[in-house]
């Protein structure tokens, strides 16, 4: 494969995930743990079929060869599914993709104090000029009615770098078996929630079908793209391609539904996405980056 047959697939995968806010949004009836115990449902056959064609051994040895990190990287992604369809339910697309972004600097931090990776002092200008766009974000939000929402979103981030410092923990080099019990955890959490809460798992069939295909396409699609893009291009190059989806997630929103981007979202949000730039390129000169995959389960 060659470098640019690989960054077309990345950014196949950026748009891919770009959609899933404006697919939720056009989710009536179905609260957060209803679309995400579908979802789950629609992503794990995908998932089971490429890790059964991809297995240097059999099914359940891949599976078994994630061990304990690859549990904590799952009991992690059901933060970052849960957020993430929460966050897009109750804030705007925009703020919530942007705070999505802040994943790769919640993973620096952890990594430091959990791992003792090295951390460039230009990583740490990055995370303070981010946690500026996020301040300036979520101000705005509490005035609009939607803290809940980025809060949301910002769980979610936190829960992907919980999921990526753990691969870094196992030294996984593979983490479909670990996005694979993501989804197994994200639907046994989800069943749970709705029971406690006495709402219904079986939503309209056209509200199922939605979430199954989104959970089969556009989130275990794009992940497997990226996953395939990224063997030839650079982390860092990597990463700066897929924010694709942060910049199309918005737009998709704009154009179908009218929704508008607050003045605290551009003004924060630039000043995130400068962070994130920032980090991006620069990690492609440090010699011990700190950057986590992008914002794959948006």
């Amino acid at each position: 494969m060659t470098y640019l047959s690989g960054a077309f697939l990345i950014i196949m995968a950026g748009v891919l995930w770009s959609t899933q806010g404006l697919i939720i949004r056009l989710i009536p009836e179905a609260g957060p743990w209803a679309i995400m115990f579908w979802r789950s449902a629609g992503m794990l056959p995908v998932l089971g079929m490429w890790i059964a064609f991809t297995a240097r051994g059999s099914f359940w040895g891949e599976i078994r060869s994630v061990g304990w990190s690859g549990v904590l990287g799952g009991c992690g992604l059901v933060a970052a599914f849960g957020g993430a369809i929460y966050a897009f339910q109750t804030t705007s697309v925009a703020n919530a993709v942007l705070l999505f972004a802040a994943s790769p600097f919640f993973a620096a931090i952890l990594g430091r104090v959990l791992l003792g990776e090295w951390v460039s002092p230009l990583t740490w200008f990055a995370i303070v000029l981010a946690a500026l766009g996020i301040l300036v974000m979520v101000g705005g939000g509490l005035a609009g009615g939607a803290m809940d929402g980025n809060i949301a979103a910002l769980g979610s981030a936190l829960g992907f770098a919980i999921f990526t410092v753990a691969l870094r923990w196992g030294k996984l080099a593979n983490m479909m078996p670990a996005v694979a019990l993501g989804g197994l955890f994200s639907m046994i959490a989800a069943a749970a929630a709705l029971i406690l809460l006495g709402q219904p798992v079986l939503v309209p069939l056209p509200e199922i079908a939605i979430s199954a295909l989104m959970g089969a396409i556009t989130l275990t699609g794009g992940m497997l793209l990226y996953t395939l893009g990224s063997r030839v291009v650079p982390a860092a190059q990597s990463t700066l391609l897929s924010l694709v989806e942060v910049l199309l997630a918005p737009v998709w929103v704009w154009l179908l539904l009218d929704e508008t981007v607050s003045r605290g979202t551009l003004i924060g949000g630039a000043v995130l996405m400068a962070a994130v730039l920032l980090n991006a390129y620069g990690g492609r000169f440090q010699r011990a980056p700190a950057t986590a995959p992008p914002s794959a389960f948006s």
